[in-house]
Order: structure tokens, then C-alpha cells, then sequence
């Protein structure tokens, strides 16, 4: 006879056994690269007509995609600490502008550091408002929103600033490396691989999770959070440019509404790519997976002939979805 014991503990062990791979398998944890994934796959049939699976256009949705996936970078550390901007698509457009004006009289050189001082600047004023004098980071950049879109617009009188410079063209859009890989791509790519080493394997990347997990015990425990939230902001302001820039490369010219309405896409797709809005936890290979796939339904809704109105109604729901996925993975 088979000893029953035996089975009742041959049971309990298979059953903790899928205990523990259900506890290290949670869907929501993947649930970026489902969507991805199914929706790839719908826009692959449905629009197979239409190109969509066309190297061209596989393509262009990198082209498209790689401001957002750069921004994405920079706002997956905000998020992390638990605060948010809202004036990296302004910073993105007055960067452009101040980066192709300081080129036509200057060079290239001189155009890329002004436009990276200036998303340099409102990084380290957003920061200081919210870490020294304790105005909510939601504020903060709201206003700086409507700053700096305005600075963009007086300087210019509402004109585009023409780049006439191939160099500058070349490599910070419109190039492509042994005619193949375009220039955003690579870009992204080098952005999001400093990225992730800086999240996962710096004292930086460690401290900004601690901060926005737990701040007290992270101040407690000796991490000056203050300074972290501060880097964090200069480093988007930062990220904000050089994204700007990337538009100018690509578009041939700086103006102030490269970028506009930006900063919900990339919250979007740093929210669902994983990262929590209420900070502590952040996926840097989530938030370029959220990028594209943000790029990727833009394309396939533009290639299905529907316009900007509608565009923006759903990244606006793609926005309340991610952030209820997120509040109800906290809460579980």
C-alpha cells in the first residue's frame, strides 16, 4: 500500500512549489510586454495593407519613437523618487530653439552646449523649488511649463530657426549609420544603456529607489534626498534637451512646439512600462518597451487615417490605464 502521509506531503510540496513560481510570475509585472506583444501582432494583420510591417516603417517608428524613449530615461528616475515633471515637451522646444539660434552664429559646438545648459538650468531651478523651498514637483513644473513655452515662443515671434548645418543634421537625426541604422536609434540606445547601468549598478540608481520607497528611512539610513531628488530633475532637464536637439537633427530646424504635449507620452510609457508613480520601484527596460509601444500605436492610428484629436484621447486613456494597473499593484 502507498503510504498516505507520503502523498499528502508529495501534494503540499508541488503545492508550494507553484506557490512560488505564481508569487515570481505576477502578470502586471508583465504586462508591457503582453500589450506589446498583442498589439504588434494586431497591427501586423490589420494593417498589413498598409505597410506597417515595411522595414520603412519599422523604422520610422524608431525615428519617431527616440525622443520619447530618451525623455523616458531621464523621467524613470523622477518616478522613481517619487515626484513628476511636466516641462520636459517645453524644455524639448526651447532647447531646439536656443540650440539651432546659437548655431547659425556660432557653430555646432557652441549650439549643442547652449541647448544642453539650457535643460542644464530649469532642471536645477525645478529642483531647487521643490527639494529647498517645498513646493510640490507637480506645481513646480507646471508652471515652468508655461515659462518656458513662452520664452520659446518671445525669442523666436512664433518663427522656426532653420538648420542649415548637415553635421548637425547627421548625427542628431536625420543620419544613418552605414546607411542602415539611423542615427535616433543609436542614440537611444546609448541613452538607455547608461540608463540602466546607472539604475541598476550606481549608488545614484540605489539611492533614487530609497527615496522615493521610503524617504524618512532613507534619510535615516544616511542618503541626502534632497541632493538625489535635485540630480534627478537635472538630469531630465538635461535628457529634456538633448531630446529637443534630437528634434531640431531631425526636423531640420528649432521651434517651440517640438515636444508639445511630449510629457504624456513619456509618463505613459514609463508607467506602464512598470515604474510606480508613488516611487520605490522603476524598470528602465520597461520604460523603452513603453516607449515604442506609445510610438508604435501612434503609427498604426495615424496609418488607419485617424488625427491628432483622437491621438490624444488615447494616450490619455493608455495613461489611466497604466496608472490603475500600477495604484492596484501597490495596493496587492
Amino acid at each position: 500500500m502507498i503510504d498516505q502521509g507520503k502523498q499528502v506531503d508529495s501534494i503540499k510540496t508541488e503545492g508550494n512549489l507553484f506557490s512560488r513560481i505564481a508569487k515570481r510570475f505576477y502578470w502586471r509585472d508583465y504586462v508591457i510586454y503582453i500589450t506589446f506583444i498583442v498589439i504588434f501582432v494586431t497591427f501586423s494583420i490589420t494593417l498589413q495593407k498598409y505597410g506597417f510591417l515595411s522595414g520603412a516603417n519599422l523604422f520610422n517608428i524608431f525615428r519617431q519613437t527616440a525622443t520619447i524613449s530618451v525623455m523616458a530615461v531621464a523621467m524613470t528616475f523622477i518616478l522613481a523618487t517619487a515626484e513628476i515633471d511636466l516641462s520636459v515637451g517645453a524644455v524639448a522646444g526651447l532647447a531646439s530653439v536656443v540650440t539651432a539660434m546659437v548655431l547659425q552664429k556660432y557653430g555646432v559646438i557652441p549650439g549643442i552646449i547652449a541647448g544642453l545648459i539650457v535643460g542644464l538650468l530649469i532642471g536645477a531651478i525645478n529642483g531647487f523649488f521643490v527639494t529647498r523651498v517645498g513646493i510640490p514637483s507637480f506645481l513646480v513644473t507646471l508652471g515652468m511649463q508655461g515659462i518656458v513655452t513662452g520664452a520659446g515662443m518671445w525669442i523666436t515671434n512664433t518663427a522656426p530657426i532653420p538648420i542649415s548645418s548637415d553635421l548637425y543634421n547627421d548625427i542628431f537625426g536625420s543620419g544613418d549609420l552605414f546607411g542602415v541604422i539611423p542615427s535616433l536609434a543609436i542614440w537611444t540606445l546609448v541613452v538607455f544603456a547608461i540608463g540602466y547601468v546607472s539604475l541598476k549598478s550606481t549608488p545614484f540608481g540605489r539611492q533614487s529607489l530609497a527615496t522615493g520607497g521610503n524617504e524618512t528611512a532613507a534619510r535615516y539610513s544616511g542618503i541626502d534626498t534632497k541632493r538625489i531628488k535635485l540630480y534627478t530633475f537635472i538630469l531630465m532637464g538635461v535628457v529634456a534637451a538633448l531630446a529637443g536637439m534630437l528634434y531640431a537633427g531631425r526636423l531640420h530646424s528649432g521651434r517651440y512646439q517640438w515636444g508639445q504635449g511630449d510629457e504624456l507620452s513619456v509618463i505613459a510609457a514609463v508607467v506602464l512600462g512598470g515604474t510606480s508613480m508613488m516611487g520605490g520601484s522603476a524598470s528602465m527596460i520597461g520604460s523603452l518597451f513603453g516607449s515604442v509601444l506609445m510610438g508604435m500605436i501612434n503609427n498604426g492610428l495615424i496609418l488607419m487615417g485617424l488625427g491628432n484629436s483622437q491621438l490624444m484621447v488615447v494616450r490619455g486613456a493608455i495613461i489611466i490605464f497604466a496608472v490603475a494597473l500600477t495604484g492596484r499593484k501597490s495596493q496587492s
